[in-house]
């Protein structure tokens, strides 16, 4: 008889937290199939029921990490349509990152914690929501529409998650005062002047929502799939 998928699931959260400790403590490369089965409280095999290789299983938790963001950030959008503003996006991005180390090593291209985990299966997904984002965002009026938009609002973003492993000492800055600058240069460099009207910006919100909520359910069917037929001996 199959396992329901809700029990599956379970097991695979269970999985992907002990990989998480032990990914945050360790790094990628000491990191065994076989510690996390014992962190996790589970015999080896059982892990391959759910992915066919290591990295496979560190993508996935990679991926499930990126999901509890964008769930938080929808959450906020959910409360607050004026959160899709760019500069107010950006900012909430930023302080989810620095609060989660495996997001930020993830950004930063941390190799030391998490090696050759670069990349991930679904970045094509990644790039399509993400020009739909900016797509929205300018037919409604919330970016203005300059040469290289993507390239420099990332060079602009990036420069704050990267700043502090060149300069550590040059701040000291607590996390909510870097998102607020983060935020005033992406409101000065990118947006216009004028302030949307609470029809536009819950309309906007509602497509920008759509648009993560399709993303999700790419990355929860990649996550929890059961790539393994039977338990190895």
């Amino acid at each position: 008889m199959a396992e329901r998928p809700d029990r599956t699931a379970g097991r695979a959260d269970r999985i992907l937290d002990a990989a998480g400790v032990l990914l945050t403590r360790l790094g990628y490369r000491k990191v065994t199939i076989e510690d996390i089965a014992n962190q996790a409280g589970i015999g080896k095999g059982t892990i391959y029921l759910h992915w066919r290789a290591k990295e496979d299983l560190f993508q996935a938790l990679l991926l499930r990490e990126s999901v509890r963001a964008a769930e938080a950030l929808l959450a906020r959008l959910a409360e607050d349509p004026a959160e899709v503003l760019p500069h107010r996006f950006q900012r909430a991005t930023f302080l989810h990152t620095q609060r989660n180390p495996l997001l930020g090593a993830l950004i930063t291209g941390n190799t030391e914690l998490l090696g050759r985990l670069k990349k991930h299966p679904l970045q094509n997904q990644d790039a399509v929501v993400t020009e739909r984002y900016l797509k929205t965002m300018i037919d409604r009026g919330l970016l203005r529409d300059i040469p290289n938009l993507l390239y420099s609002l990332r060079a602009s973003a990036l420069g704050f998650y990267l700043v502090d492993s060149f300069i550590p000492e040059s701040t000291g800055l607590t996390p909510e005062e870097k998102a607020d600058a983060l935020a005033h240069i992406i409101r000065s460099a990118f947006e216009p002047p004028e302030e949307p009207s609470p029809a536009d910006l819950a309309v906007t919100a509602a497509e920008v929502t759509q648009a993560f909520q399709d993303l999700i359910s790419t990355y929860h069917a990649w996550i929890y799939r059961q790539d393994g037929a039977e338990e190895p001996v």
